[in-house]
């Protein structure tokens, strides 16, 4: 799976753990591994651009999705004919998203992972227009963070343990320290 991040907005988020949600809710979907995506972080003024040019509506918001070809889940990858799967663009405004996060009580990347989220599930054809649309379109996307969160804390705890367990080896002469040239000290 291929997923492309560019950071035009002039906020420093950490864009790996945007790919990393993206990748997780494309994967709980069942979306080919040869899928491509790309996601964009722009500025106020462009997000602005691209609500009233693209939606009718004035003033920026905080994520557009604009698919690309029509994805088609039952297309087998090894079928005849079969290429990477353009999904299309996921384009978050980060000082839009800022305000919300503040207003939800969470963090930014807490917002910009729900947006990446929301974001991939309209371009797999999820909308919230009418009201049972919405309560199945955020009961998944509430679902898939919380999945997140809950695989990303796993993999931290694991991480940690592993840290604890070399450093405990190391004090106790267990570990094979490393020489100089990167390899074994007591290699033949």
């Amino acid at each position: 799976m291929s997923i492309e991040i560019a950071n035009e907005s002039g906020v420093a988020v950490p864009e790996a753990t945007i790919v990393s949600v993206a990748r997780f809710a494309l994967d709980k979907m069942s979306v080919s591994q040869l899928a491509e995506l790309s996601i964009v972080l722009v500025e106020l003024d462009v997000m602005a651009d691209l609500h009233e040019r693209w939606m009718d509506l004035p003033g920026p918001t905080d994520v557009m999705s604009f698919p690309m070809d029509e994805y088609d889940s039952a297309r087998r990858p090894d079928s005849a004919g079969s290429g990477p799967a353009l999904l299309g663009d996921i384009v978050l405004c980060p000082a839009f998203a800022k305000d919300q996060a503040r207003k939800a009580g969470h963090s930014l990347l807490d917002e910009l992972h729900l947006l990446t989220v929301h974001g991939v599930l309209h371009l797999l054809g999820y909308d919230h227009a009418e009201p049972e649309e919405e309560r199945e379109m955020f009961g998944l996307q509430n679902r898939i963070l919380a999945e997140y969160r809950e695989a990303r804390d796993e993999a931290e705890r694991a991480e940690a343990q592993r840290s604890a367990d070399a450093r405990v080896l190391g004090a106790v002469g267990l570990d094979e320290p490393e020489s100089p040239q990167g390899g074994p000290a007591n290699a033949n």
